[in-house]
């Protein structure tokens, strides 16, 4: 499961998706850092239908394991596109 929220300003549409076990957590490594909060990734639940609010998005923020593992399989980020901050897998997708 994963937790979602749809932010909308100016005529864009931001997703924020996060894997469930990692909402309210921070973490750090060096001058990077992660903050999950219910106020950017929100507190609706979903499952793998969060796929289709992909196509939707302008810009996608996604956090965590399984999240990031869908992404992939799913061809919409590439391994070079991921960072990890304390072991945790982010990507930020962009539509041109």
């Amino acid at each position: 499961m994963f937790y979602y929220k749809i932010h909308k300003s100016g005529g864009t549409t931001l997703l924020a998706v996060c894997d469930s076990e990692l909402l309210g957590k921070t973490f750090e490594e060096g001058r990077l850092a992660l903050q999950i909060s219910r106020e950017f990734y929100g507190e609706q639940k979903i499952g793998n239908e969060v796929l289709d609010l992909f196509p939707r998005a302008d810009t996608i923020n996604i956090a965590g394991n399984n999240i990031v593992s869908i992404v992939l399989k799913n061809k919409w980020v590439s391994k070079k596109g991921i960072i990890r901050i304390k072991g945790i897998p982010h990507a930020q997708i962009f539509s041109l």
